[in-house]
This record gives structure tokens, sequence and C-alpha cells, in this order.
């Protein structure tokens, strides 16, 4: 019988070389952040970003991280430029990974000429971090953190 001498299912396309792998990497944090890192940055009190929940109204209502705005995907090519300043960075979120409606909000603004990432995660991750959210009526809440997806005690993030 002969060695499998194959190369394993993660193999079969080989790695790209580094220099290629470098700048896709570069560029993937060029567009997007996490939401432990806009968590701490809304922390600071000098976030640089105005962070844009993408989601219908009636979501955002129910709950959304504390700060951000509401503005809808669609409305974006209307209401964008009286909301916000084109100097002003944006971040955008949706739902989740599942979604793609932060990915289409964020085009919407980079189309308008605005610098934009997207919060990988979206609301979904924000709050398994255990991050605060808040209702239309002000009420603030945090959920345990899932101990899957953020460390089950000290601070939230994982120090990387």
């Amino acid at each position: 019988m002969e060695p499998n001498t194959s190369p394993s299912a993660p193999l079969r396309i080989p790695p790209a070389p580094p220099a290629e792998a470098a700048a896709f990497f570069a560029a993937r944090l060029t567009h997007q952040a996490d939401v432990s890192d806009v968590h701490a940055a809304l922390e600071s009190g000098r976030p640089g970003f105005v962070l844009v929940d993408s989601r219908a109204t009636s979501a955002w209502r129910r709950a959304r991280v504390p700060g951000a705005l509401n503005l809808p995907t669609a409305e974006i090519p209307e209401r964008a430029g009286n909301l916000i300043d084109r100097d002003t960075v944006v971040i955008t979120y949706c739902w989740g990974p599942g979604c793609d409606g932060a990915t289409r909000a964020a085009l919407a603004f980079a189309q308008l000429g605005y610098r934009v990432k997207e919060m990988i995660g979206g609301i979904e991750y924000w709050t398994r971090e255990g991050l605060p959210t808040e209702d239309d009526a002000g009420v603030v809440s945090r959920r345990p953190a899932d101990p899957l997806t953020a460390p089950p005690h000290g601070p939230i993030g994982c120090a990387c």
C-alpha cells in the first residue's frame, strides 16, 4: 500500500506567496473592523468615525449599538450627505456575518465618496461578545458573552 502523498484539503490550492498574502490581509484590514475594536474606540470617546446601522428602522428600534446612527441602506444615497460630513470615516454594520447588508451599505457610502469600513460580525457578534445594546426606550442592556466568541472572564476582546 502506497502512502498518501496528496496534499491535505486546505493545501490542495497552495497558499499565496508571502508578499501576495500580506497585500490581501492588509486590504482586508483596510476595509473591515471587528466589534471589539469598534467598541474600544467608541468607549474612548474619540472614535474618529460614525457608526451606521444599516438595518431597517424597526430592527434598530429594538436593539442597536449605543450611539449608532440608523440609516437603512436604501436611504443612504439620498440622506447621507445631510447627516454625515464627507470627511468623516463611516463604519457600517447590519445583522451579522450571514447578511451582506453592511457590505451593501459600505459600497453605497464609498460610491458617494466617503471613506468607509464594515464592522464584521454585525449586531449579532456585538451581542454575542456581551457588549451593550440599547433600545428605543433608552434601555441599555448587556447579555452574557458567548464563551465561544469572547473570553468568559476579564475584559471583552481577544488581545490580538
